[in-house]
């Protein structure tokens, strides 16, 4: 091959693969070093290989490090015990050991340089041969395409770990059972269930915003997380929106969220002449309808941060009026009283308005009516959710036990209650055969008196 194709070759794998121009290099060099090794190498040689790309040729090296003759000595007394059969404690293979391949003693690196010292290389050059072998061209073959696979799949984990928090534009690919595929151009994206929002459809070649989660390194390659559900979305979204955000001025200090129904975000200005919520939201809305555009229409709530937990958790609550908050800060709960007519707007339908605030704020809140005071109204939290769930799973299990054995009883009350029924039903279809007889006897009686007169006339 010509030197210009040669170097045309290298180019295009660089813009391909994206991989550097070096790499490509020392992938070549390592696959000439098996090359040559699978067809004139020998056991104790240390093969490396330089190519020169200018003229196409290459140059092939013996190299080895200089090491103390005790090493080898330990290393050989060893490997002399072990073939005769006897044990060897671990505390005694706990030093360097005399590799033929890499290493070489001092008294033999003298021979070849004179002046030779501990941890030098000697480097001794073999001739390269004029061509290769079939198999050793396929083996350089093999080890080219693994090395370049290895080095594209190191790129791609060094590029997208570098975006990780960030928000990334993609298109869904397909769907498998409930995960589904997002193309990120180099590579794919998978978002799972947890990940999603429910209310949100994912058709194949829908352009999307997604979050990267998470990216993790595999055997297959890199394994990126994508998301549509995490919070961190939304506090991101507003940073790429909100410009007084990007510029440090209004900061976010933290964020509820229950994908696809409803958000609720926490904003302090660090400016005194800056409205945090007023740069939120924008003139007329304009900045924050952009953000509930992109997750699906979803509801936001901005609320103003406060250092003082009674201001922070009567804004949390908003758009419900509180009359007043009593903490405990021991045990980090607080009581909120509302009036009849907000206890509702408080709660939120299904205690969501309750439930973000108490996300938001850091709080376990109740709210207590003050009509009726000393009435606490629970609102179950994720926690308990999951733990009224799982009571319910044991309690629909032993309810269903006890159902099936109702059952049991009930069938064996009803076909008792048949027999029951059945038995006067066969005593009067006894009765009316037994009448019916009586009466066929009857009536064969006058018959055979007439017969009989019949026979004497």
């Amino acid at each position: 091959m010509a030197q210009n194709e040669i170097n045309q070759a290298i180019k295009q794998i660089c813009e391909e693969k994206n991989i550097s121009f070096e790499s490509v290099i020392e992938t070549i060099e390592a696959a000439l070093a098996v090359a040559y090794r699978k067809d004139f190498g020998e056991k104790n040689q240390n093969i490396k290989v330089e190519f020169n790309l200018e003229d196409s040729t290459s140059r092939v090296f013996d190299v080895k490090t200089v090491v103390t003759d005790e090493i080898y000595d330990q290393t050989m007394k060893i490997k002399e015990r072990k073939e005769k059969g006897e044990e060897v404690k671990p505390e005694e293979e706990e030093f360097e050991k005399f590799d033929v391949r890499k290493n070489l003693t001092l008294t033999e690196a003298k021979k070849i340089k004179k002046d030779a010292k501990l941890g030098d290389e000697i480097i001794t050059e073999l001739f390269p041969p004029t061509a290769y072998g079939r198999m050793a061209a396929q083996t350089a073959k093999q080890v080219i395409i693994q090395r370049l696979r290895e080095a594209e799949r190191e790129n791609l984990f060094k590029d997208f770990k570098g975006k990780e928090g960030e928000i990334i534009s993609g298109i869904v690919q397909r769907q498998e059972r409930r995960f589904v595929l997002v193309d990120l151009g180099q590579t794919t994206g998978l978002m799972t269930p947890n990940e999603q929002i429910m209310s949100e459809r994912y058709r194949p070649g829908e352009r999307l915003k997604v979050f990267v989660v998470s990216v993790n390194q595999t055997t297959k390659g890199p394994e990126i997380i994508v998301s549509r559900a995490h919070p961190d979305m939304v506090k991101r979204l507003f940073t790429l929106e909100v410009p007084e955000i990007s510029a440090g001025t209004v900061e976010i200090k933290s964020v509820a969220r229950e994908a696809g129904s409803r958000t609720k975000i926490a904003v302090k200005s660090n400016q005194k002449n800056i409205d945090p919520v007023g740069s939120c939201v924008g003139q007329r809305g304009s900045r924050v309808q952009t953000i509930i555009s992109e997750i699906g229409g979803e509801k936001i709530d901005i609320i103003q941060y406060s250092e003082d937990p009674v201001e922070f958790i009567t804004n949390a609550l908003s758009p419900a009026k509180i009359i007043s908050i009593k903490l405990n800060k021991e045990e980090k709960t607080a009581t909120a009283e509302v009036k009849e007519d907000q206890l509702s707007l408080a709660i939120g339908k299904g205690g969501q308005n309750v439930r973000l605030a108490a996300k938001l704020t850091g709080w376990k809140i109740d709210i207590v009516s003050s009509e009726k005071k000393g009435e606490k109204i629970e609102v179950k939290t994720e926690e308990k959710v999951e733990v009224e769930k799982k009571e319910d799973e044991k309690g629909g299990k032993e309810e269903k036990t006890e159902k099936e054995k109702k059952a049991v009883e009930s069938k064996k009350e009803e076909k008792e209650k048949e027999k029951e029924e059945t038995k006067p039903k066969k005593e009067k279809k006894k009765k009316t055969e037994q009448k019916s007889a009586t009466k066929e006897v009857e009536s064969e009686e006058p018959k055979t008196k007439e017969a009989k007169k019949e026979e004497q006339k």
